[in-house]
């Protein structure tokens, strides 16, 4: 038996240094390619250059990073009070019955492909934009939309997997001190499962700030700087998507410099998060 549990821990042990493996060689390759071009061009002319015109050997990404940070901000803007309003409604109020049904509809906005939310986006929700709002539509408040939708499932189940993994007594204790049932969602129950809310949010950021198809289809991909949500944008990964099939040269080492910067930006927010998460529950 202890040979068999070893050589089980061994198994694990390798497949869990396998993954990190692949993510380092995917960072290994990635910093190789871009980071030579940035320091090349310099840092501070990539980052805070306004125009992208390859072709005239101008790589400057400020209005992709800041498009970036706006689509990604409408979408947990509406992604986040929807999704934890949804995981509390399925917790707290929805009947058996009724979460036999729900939960797994909540859950199959997941596995649809983003150019399906990307199609609807385009027929459905661009035109409704561009006729009631004004802009042409294609803009960073649709592309914010579809988005919302699609970090649904991540916040939805990884919220509602948190407040169910809360002992009964948290409730019992709030409601036996006279709160209200809401009082008790509000002041006992969200406060216990904040770092499993936190999760969920640092996700759902993940796959918004990562989301390419439907964004090439839904933001109108205008390389210049945005001024309202009603403007067409460009997103570092979209930059990313559109141009890396015909880029050459300092080109393509420009679009790899971007992933750097998209994978350095990422990974700011998500440590972050987390050590925000960690110091409010201290």
């Amino acid at each position: 038996m202890e040979i068999k549990e070893k050589a089980v821990k061994n198994i694990l042990l390798l497949i869990a240094f396998s993954s990190i493996s692949v993510l380092a060689l995917i960072a290994f390759f990635i910093f190789g390619e871009g980071l030579p071009f940035i320091w090349k061009i310099g840092p501070i002319d990539f980052l805070l250059g306004k125009r992208w015109v390859p072709s005239q050997g101008d790589f400057g990404i400020l209005s992709m990073i800041v498009g970036s940070f706006w689509v990604t901000t409408g979408a947990l803007l509406l992604g986040i009070p929807l999704g934890l309003a949804c995981a509390i409604f399925l917790c707290e109020w929805t009947p058996p019955w009724a979460a036999m049904v729900l939960r797994p509809t909540m859950q199959l906005l997941a596995a649809i492909p983003s150019v399906i939310y990307g199609f609807w986006g385009l027929i459905f929700l661009v035109p409704l934009v561009r006729n009631y709002l004004g802009g042409p539509g294609l803009s960073i408040l649709s592309g914010s939309m579809i988005l919302g939708f699609m970090i649904l499932p991540t916040i939805i189940s990884i919220s509602e997997d948190s407040l169910r993994a809360l002992p009964p007594y948290y409730k019992a204790g709030g409601l036996a001190l006279g709160a209200t049932h809401w009082q008790t969602i509000w002041r006992v129950l969200i406060p216990a499962a904040r770092s499993g809310i936190v999760a969920s949010i640092i996700l759902g950021m993940g796959r918004a700030m990562g989301e390419t198809m439907a964004m090439i289809m839904i933001l109108g991909n205008a390389v210049k700087m945005p001024s309202s949500f009603l403007d067409s944008a460009r997103t570092l990964t979209t930059n990313i998507g559109i141009e890396m099939g015909y880029a050459s040269g300092g080109h393509r080492q420009a679009l790899f410099a971007t992933g750097v910067i998209l994978f350095l930006i990422i990974m700011i927010l998500n440590s972050s998060a987390i050590l925000l998460s960690k110091r409010r529950m201290s």
